[in-house]
């Protein structure tokens, strides 16, 4: 995270700044950081501005003045990807109270703990009399308070269980808790030879390592439905006649007419009523290509105007807006995905009810047998603790840990507490095509081939657009050390391309008809123009120098690193693939012949994604989704488990419940053979702390245990469970 400062030179008063926030989901390094945050402190107004790199976030303080689309227009000049989101709805993400507090109680029990087993070594060697009494008091002191204090989830938990007519895990946890105080502290009122306030910590101090792991695995998972409506542009510019006025989205209405400058995201659904531009809807619907728009055709919220300044008359506000429903599409999909049950869960259900009536049993059976109270809660208290779930507590968490800190090594990060388990059952994978299978950056194939003169007039054309197919152009160039001709009166056509003076020529970039071509190619400049469609060919511009016959100039989106990799390995493991896009047939299918795919569906809407997962799910696969933009961010959420990679927009990487940190998508099958050694340890966990239970249980019912020694027993238990698990993490073998 880096900071920087700056004021508004020449301003006498100070209005009272607002903060913008943007989306920088292309920063990958310290270097991007610093450069954002110096060309943010450039801009007259802006006084001060600092980058986030783990969120890929900029959070600016500015004058009023100073717009948000202005720093957008700032840092895409400097080819930097940005986004205006909105603070507010982002407010709830920010924090992580809860894990601090766990934090916090946790090393508070594990203090007491050890001070209270120096105490209680004592007493085993040997105190006795005063000298015992006066320890075993010490010990109260110190462990009271500490156990009322760090044991309060376990507590607040159970307490809304039982209000709620129901068993959870927590339930006999506290049962063990107040029963290994209350006979511990009898003991001591009554100068008895043991107490047991050393396993009443141990309890609580163990079972919040569980809690504090599961957490963890927890910590990165957010709402995505919350993170796509924070993307809605806050402020519009509405026009009232020829005056423009900033207006906040929620005051816009449906017959308004907004004015949206090149570079700024679409407020509202609409038709154009003046103007024409290119639009990247490429978040929305998964196209590579920008649509060419003018009066009389739709637009949605979300997209991006590229080119041409455009006026445009609200059908739908608000809620109403395309993106606000796929908001509510993400939101359905994640209740549902909630709704998976865990193995701790299953095992839950049926070993609360358990516990209690064996503890039941055990102290009746007692007290009819000795008509002891003391000792029918002894072995009451024995028996719950020695079963006390601290096994089955940590059971998933530390296979989770382990699990997801190899995962992590090798640039996976694992964010969902259940996301393990539901990749171990994964029997097909979805990729998305643009920015997932392939980089989502056009690339000029036949530069090599081009007349080095052509060239460089097609550089100093391509330099005056924002176009993906001219920085593609420009990036080109640049590496191949051209330098731009001396093309003068360059000026961009909105939706066409641009043109210049060359030599006393006129000069052309663009559109194939505009340039003078006699056939378009599917995938040109724009999309939207009739002709003849060639299946094989990827996307392609013409340049025109006067008279002469225009100059094809082709491009393809290559394929991100490892993925024929990942698909091979995928196939050998006998997992289905399939790419679904949202991009025209011919990009669709020249991607997946490139991979190895023979599945694929193209045209596919965000709604149209979400609604083929939910079918593959009927028929009964286990789906992953793998995708990075806004329109797979319902299907994301709505898949059996999800992958986002770390380039993909806040709302992706939110719905997704593993994130892959570097560029190889070949770790995919990794991560699904990992899943299914992690989904077996958590296997065994619970037949060791099953096994554990069948033996230690029936010793203490015959009141062959006491509560110490149940403490230790279970102690034993958990520590057993966690070295089960490091064994995951400690072999890194071959697994595909």
């Amino acid at each position: 995270m880096g900071v920087a400062s700056g004021a508004e030179p020449g301003s006498p008063a100070r209005a009272e700044p607002v903060e913008v926030v943007l989306s920088l989901p292309a920063i990958h390094c310290a270097t991007c950081l610093s450069a954002i945050e110096r060309l943010l402190i450039a801009v007259p107004g802006v006084r001060q501005a600092r980058v986030n790199l783990t969120l890929k976030r900029a959070h600016i303080k500015a004058a009023p003045s100073v717009g948000a689309a202005h720093l957008v227009s700032v840092l895409q000049q400097a080819g930097h990807e940005a986004y205006e989101l909105d603070p507010a709805a982002l407010a709830a993400t920010r924090g992580d109270r809860a894990g601090q507090d766990l934090l916090i109680r946790l090393a508070v029990a594990g203090f007491a703990l050890m001070n209270v087993m120096l105490l209680s070594i004592s007493v085993w060697a040997g105190a006795e009399a005063a000298t015992r009494d006066l320890f075993h008091w010490i010990s109260a002191a110190i462990a009271l308070p500490v156990v009322l204090f760090s044991g309060k989830p376990f507590y607040a938990s159970a307490w809304r269980a039982l209000r709620g007519y129901r068993l959870n895990m927590d339930v006999p946890i506290v049962l063990a808790i107040v029963l290994a105080l209350a006979t511990s502290l009898w003991e001591t009122m009554l100068s008895g030879a043991h107490a047991y306030f050393d396993a009443a910590l141990a309890l609580v101090f163990f079972l919040l390592v569980g809690r504090y792991l599961e957490h963890r695995a927890r910590a990165a998972a957010r709402s995505a439905a919350g993170e796509l409506a924070a993307l809605e542009v806050p402020r519009a510019l509405r026009l009232r006649g020829e005056q423009e006025e900033s207006t906040p989205l929620h005051d816009l209405a449906e017959g308004d007419v907004v004015l949206v400058h090149p570079g700024a995201r679409m407020p509202v659904d609409g038709l154009v009523v003046q103007g024409c531009s290119e639009v990247d809807r490429s978040l929305l619907t998964g196209e590579t290509m920008p649509e060419f728009v003018q009066a009389g055709q739709a637009v949605c919220a979300g997209a991006i105007n590229l080119t041409g300044p455009l006026r445009v008359r609200a059908t739908s506000a608000g809620v109403n807006t395309s993106l606000h429903r796929m908001a509510e599409l993400v939101a359905v999909a994640e209740e549902g995905r909630s709704r998976y049950r865990s193995l701790a869960d299953a095992a839950v259900k049926l070993y609360a009810p358990g516990v209690h009536l064996l503890a039941l049993v055990a102290f009746a059976g007692w007290y009819l047998y000795s008509l002891d109270l003391r000792i029918a809660l002894n072995v009451a208290a024995a028996v719950l603790i020695i079963t006390c779930p601290c096994a089955l507590g940590l059971a998933v968490p530390a296979v989770s840990a382990a699990a997801s800190g190899r995962l992590f090594r090798k640039g996976l990060l694992v964010k969902h507490a259940t996301a393990l388990e539901r990749l171990a059952q994964v029997d097909m994978v979805i990729f998305d095509k643009t920015g997932t299978l392939t980089r989502g950056a056009p690339r000029l194939v036949n530069g090599a081939a081009l007349d080095a003169e052509h060239f460089a007039i097609a550089y100093a054309l391509a330099r005056a657009s924002a176009h993906p197919l001219a920085r593609a152009i420009v990036v080109a160039a640049q590496r191949a050390g051209v330098a731009a001709a001396q093309v003068g009166a360059v000026e961009e056509t909105p939706g066409y391309g641009t043109q210049g003076l060359w030599r006393g020529q006129r000069v052309r970039l663009g559109r194939a008809h505009w340039a003078g071509a006699a056939a378009l190619l599917e995938g040109d400049w724009t999309e939207g123009d009739s002709g003849a469609e060639d299946p094989a060919s990827t996307m392609a511009s013409y340049l025109q120098i006067g008279d002469s016959p225009p100059i094809c100039l082709r491009f393809t989106d290559s394929l991100r690193p490892g993925a024929i990799k990942a698909v091979a390995a995928l196939h050998r493991a006998g997992i289905a693939v399939q790419l679904l896009s949202g991009d025209s047939q011919a990009a669709v299918q020249d991607v997946a012949a490139r991979a190895g795919i023979t599945d694929w569906v193209h045209g596919a809407r965000p709604e149209d994604k979400l609604r083929h997962i939910t079918r593959l799910a009927q028929k009964g696969h286990r789906v992953l989704m793998v995708g990075d933009g806004l329109n797979d961010t319902a299907a994301l959420a709505g898949a059996h488990v999800s992958i986002a990679p770390a380039s993909a927009l806040d709302a992706a990487r939110v719905a997704a419940d593993i994130v892959l940190l570097g560029t190889q998508v070949d770790p995919i099958a990794q991560t699904i053979a990992i899943a299914q050694k992690a989904t077996q340890r958590i296997r065994e966990n619970f037949a060791i702390a099953t096994l554990y239970n069948a033996i230690a249980l029936p010793l203490a019912m015959a009141g062959l245990a006491t509560p110490l020694i149940a403490a230790l027993a279970m102690s034993a238990s958990s520590i057993t469970v966690s070295l089960n698990a490091l064994r995951l993490g400690a072999q890194d073998r071959r697994l595909l």
